[in-house]
């Protein structure tokens, strides 16, 4: 009985998540990095998010849940809290975000998930920029189906801060997709 009780004990402990940090980018170009601190709990509300995915799809929709919700709390520690969606809604506040911040802090959460098993059906790709115009460009953090290999772009640029990401294939972002609400 008591090995029954250790094994439980050390599985318990391998389950269990242990705090993190994640640096978000913010004020443009990631010219400012600030830590956010995710507790076991809150991270454990994530990772049972993400578990509910049943389906490549549904862990894309989940996955845009668990982002805006890690950048809402990350806007409880840092000054993120002002970003608002694009580039000038947010009028210079500090806190504000462009793309490369929200790309950049965008990969460190996939990266997260991914470090700690919870993405079943993606794997995190790497950040795309698209050309638009002459001096028009445009950065995203990329999800890969394991399965087709499609890639799919995991954009918050587009809303403001702790709104769910827009996510949409590469393909209709490089043709100058964006979010439809």
């Amino acid at each position: 009985m008591k090995w029954l009780v250790l094994l439980v004990s050390a599985l318990a402990a391998v389950l269990a998540h242990a705090d993190e940090t994640v640096k978000i980018c913010h004020n443009y170009g990631c010219l400012t990095e600030a830590a956010a601190i995710y507790s076991d709990r809150r991270l454990a509300q994530v990772h049972d998010l993400l578990a509910a995915a049943a389906t490549p799809a549904q862990e894309r929709d989940l996955v845009a849940k668990a982002i805006g919700q890690l950048y809402a709390w990350a806007a409880e520690q840092t000054p993120i809290g002002a970003d608002r969606g694009g580039d000038y809604a947010d009028d210079g506040k500090a806190g504000r975000m462009d793309c490369i911040d929200h790309s950049m802090t965008t990969d460190r959460f996939l990266h997260l998930f991914a470090r700690l098993g919870w993405l079943r059906f993606h794997r995190v790709g790497t950040i795309v920029v698209r050309h638009r115009w002459i001096f028009g460009q445009h950065f995203s953090a990329v999800l890969e189906d394991r399965q087709s290999g499609k890639r799919y772009v995991v954009d918050t640029w587009f809303r403001d801060n702790g709104r769910p990401a827009v996510v949409m294939s590469l393909a209709d972002w490089y043709a100058g997709g964006g979010p439809n609400d």
